[in-house]
């Protein structure tokens, strides 16, 4: 559980950095949450499928906002095994929103989350913008 806001700079080549924010779920901590919103691409939701109901404040957030997300399901040990598309349901999550199972302690799992926000979210802003254009 964060308990503090969390912070990370990955370095994808010169001159193009990803920024990382970990916030806590915590109600008294949501007045982070629109400072820390403003210009994002994109954000990540943590699901732990013991306490899925948790996930619903951030899906909402995210949604009603139009800030392009993903749910990543933590897998690990002890935690009940559900496929994405159970999760998707089970959230009711628009269409097309991705979910990705992880283990968020392993960087190359943490990475492949990372890499599926940055595709969707450039998907997202793309579609956006030729919308507007045409």
């Amino acid at each position: 559980t964060t308990v503090a806001m969390d912070f990370g700079r990955i370095t994808i080549r010169s001159g193009l950095s990803l920024y990382l924010f970990g916030t806590p779920g915590q109600d008294r901590f949501w007045f982070l949450w629109d400072e820390l919103a403003q210009g994002a691409l994109g954000a990540v939701v943590l699901a732990d499928t013991r306490r899925l109901e948790d996930c619903f404040p951030a899906v909402d957030y995210f949604e009603h906002r139009r800030i392009p997300f993903v749910v990543a399901v933590n897998c690990f040990t002890g935690a009940r095994a559900h496929g994405a598309h159970d999760v998707s349901r089970a959230l009711d999550l628009d269409r097309g929103t991705p979910v990705v199972l992880c283990d968020a302690r392993d960087q190359d799992s943490g990475k492949e989350v990372l890499i599926r926000l940055v595709e969707y979210a450039g998907r997202m802003h793309t579609a956006r913008l030729l919308d507007t254009v045409g």
